[in-house]
């Protein structure tokens, strides 16, 4: 069943929804295909739009530079990852990614998705083999961005759970999606953490606080609607355009404003 507009904003039944605005998101991951309806009309300002365009997508990360470290937390919003992923394996030649055993579980819950870490293939959960995508393992030390002698680009943790954003904001590095964040941190590279937690108590503002005295860009997962979205895909590559942005990465994903 189609979810819609409304559906973000009210309990209505289902078939009350179905007949309300076209905001709309297939159940599980669905392949790449351009957007239909006014996004389509426009133009295309999706990812998926980007991407069919394109044609060659397998093989962009082939022609990108640079490494970028990527950390996915138990928090809910698995699609900021999976759409995230998807652009930034084709803007980097590199992408070392860190998975929670919390965001495997989340993946399955919020996209339908299987994630076999022994067996770990981009495929059913991108769409598409992305060779340019290293899984790292969660608690493995002797990895490169565990080091600060280790150079990228940068980390992105989207989303980021709370718990983590209060670990890595006192220094505890447990894991090393924890510790990837504070090498970024004592070394002055560029840290994004995107969380999507409501609404915030005291503890959890003053932690995000904390890392944005400490050098770190607190992204909050809050979609732009004035680009007229018409679907949750399109909805979340606002947000997934904003960190492509403070990356330093050109994007194509979403229109600038006025521009």
């Amino acid at each position: 069943m189609p979810v819609t507009g409304n559906a973000l904003q009210s309990g209505h039944s289902g078939s009350d929804l179905e007949r309300s605005t076209p905001l709309r998101h297939s159940a599980g991951f669905t392949p790449d295909f351009p957007h239909q309806g006014p996004a389509h009309d426009r133009g295309g300002s999706g990812l998926d739009s980007i991407i069919a365009r394109r044609g060659v997508r397998s093989t962009l990360w082939q022609m990108a530079e640079g490494t970028l470290v990527v950390g996915v937390t138990g928090a809910s919003g698995a699609i900021y990852a999976q759409r995230f992923l998807r652009l930034a394996a084709q803007s980097y030649a590199r992408v070392l990614l860190i998975l929670s055993a919390q965001a495997v579980q989340v993946a399955q819950t919020e996209l339908g998705v299987e994630l076999d870490r022994e067996r770990f293939s981009t495929e059913s959960w991108l769409g598409e083999a992305y060779p340019n995508i290293e899984l790292l393992r969660e608690k493995d030390y002797f990895t490169p961005p565990a080091s600060g002698s280790f150079q990228h680009e940068g980390m992105v943790i989207v989303p980021c759970s709370m718990g983590t954003a209060g670990r890595i904001a006192h220094g505890i590095s447990d894991d090393l999606l924890s510790r990837a964040a504070d090498v970024c941190l004592k070394e002055g590279r560029k840290l994004i953490v995107v969380p999507r937690e409501m609404p915030m108590n005291l503890i959890m503002l003053r932690n995000l606080t904390a890392l944005a005295e400490a050098g770190a860009t607190v992204l909050p997962a809050c979609p732009a609607w004035y680009q007229r979205p018409q679907s949750l895909e399109e909805l979340a590559d606002t947000v997934v355009a904003r960190i492509l942005q403070n990356l330093g990465r050109p994007q194509q994903v979403m229109k600038p404003w006025m521009a």
